[in-house]
């Protein structure tokens, strides 16, 4: 076995490890850091695959924005320290069998899919530059648009952070 097959293996365990820690802490500050820490070591299985673009992008804009943006909601609620209330069974027999569902749903389009290149299409050298260039770009296959839309929802999870504090005090000083 190479070191870089056991690196995989132990950066897949540690993600699998805080991804569960955030899914079952009842603290809501460890939940986000559990997430933190548990893109972080997806960033690094891109990095250790040399996709080190995507490695970073995922370091940017995982890492350094969405969940930033979580535990800066976080604090700015004033709701760092509670626990989270706990889940029903029902609703966490109804969530497994969910969970169970989709992965079977997305086992089967996989599988059902037949990944061939398009006849016709050329394919592009994966280097920054040209990654780059797609992401930017406004034609058909560009990723602008969607980037704008991501601006735009992240905008207004703040905002809405922004509100709900703004009320929680408003609620205490009365």
């Amino acid at each position: 076995m190479s070191a870089s097959t056991i690196i995989f293996y132990i950066l897949a365990t540690l993600v699998v490890v805080f991804g569960a820690l955030t899914v079952f802490s009842r603290k809501i500050f460890r939940a986000a850091i559990s997430l933190l820490l548990s893109l972080t070591f997806i960033a690094g299985i891109y990095f250790l695959w040399n996709v080190d673009f995507i490695g970073a992008l995922q370091i940017i804009i995982y890492v350094g924005g969405i969940v930033v943006l979580i535990i800066f909601s976080i604090f700015l609620t004033h709701h760092s320290g509670q626990s989270l209330p706990k889940a029903k069974t029902g609703k966490k027999l109804l969530s497994g069998i969910m969970a169970v569902a989709g992965l079977g749903f997305t086992t089967w389009v996989v599988s059902q899919y037949v990944f061939k290149p398009a006849p016709g299409v050329v394919p592009v050298e994966p280097s920054v530059h040209n990654i780059g260039i797609q992401m930017l770009s406004y034609s058909d296959y560009g990723y602008v648009f969607p980037f704008e839309v991501i601006n735009i929802l992240l905008l207004a999870a703040l905002v809405g952070a922004i509100v709900i504090a703004i009320k929680k005090s408003q609620d205490t000083e009365e």
